[in-house]
């Protein structure tokens, strides 16, 4: 009984600290953000912050990864193939994480949000390749995973670099029957 307490206080503190933070950054830079600037708007003791996280740059991932898991928890991309509709709610997910960021956050941290960004997509594209491709060889599979992940987050960089007028949905579309083509045309030739 005690220990489902203790595993909702340390969700709820661990979730404080991360709210903390993200509060603290649309203030400051990242650079500037100190353990006890964190502890001082979560309320807790060093300790605490230590036992949820190694340092600031684990908290800075895990609150990325969250955050970005949040936007792309759609259950058509949980249940679907890849095709037209996941790669413009993939794209609209991943546009409207970097819109959240602030640019604060952009700033110096390009990398590691690319990465985190890179890393969940190319999960998602594999499991989407896997259930519509079963039989093909995996490292295939993960390699094509891959390349689609570096493609919709290069896309989603020009789109947020160039003139945002245009909804992400409008930028990506043209592109799409290119992508599915290739797609398809392996399930055509075996």
């Amino acid at each position: 009984m005690t220990s489902s307490k203790t595993d909702l206080r340390v969700i709820r503190t661990r979730k404080l600290i991360m709210d903390s933070f993200i509060t603290l950054s649309s203030k400051k830079e990242f650079k500037d953000i100190t353990v006890k600037d964190i502890t001082t708007e979560a309320m807790i003791n060093r300790a605490t912050f230590y036992y949820h996280f190694e340092d600031i740059y684990d908290l800075l991932e895990k609150v990325l990864s969250e955050v970005l898991l949040i936007n792309l928890n759609d259950d058509f991309l949980q249940h679907n193939e890849l095709n037209e509709g996941a790669f413009i709610i993939l794209f609209k997910a991943i546009t409207n994480f970097q819109k959240s960021l602030s640019n604060r956050c952009h700033r110096g941290y390009e990398e590691t949000i690319a990465r985190i960004i890179r890393e969940q997509l190319e999960i998602i594209f594999y499991k989407m390749l896997l259930k519509q491709n079963a039989a093909t060889e995996n490292e295939a599979l993960k390699m094509t995973a891959v390349i689609l992940s570096w493609g919709i987050y290069g896309a989603s960089i020009e789109w947020r670099t160039s003139n945002q007028e245009i909804q992400p949905e409008e930028f990506i579309k043209p592109a799409i029957p290119y992508l599915m083509a290739g797609i398809d045309g392996k399930n055509k030739s075996e």
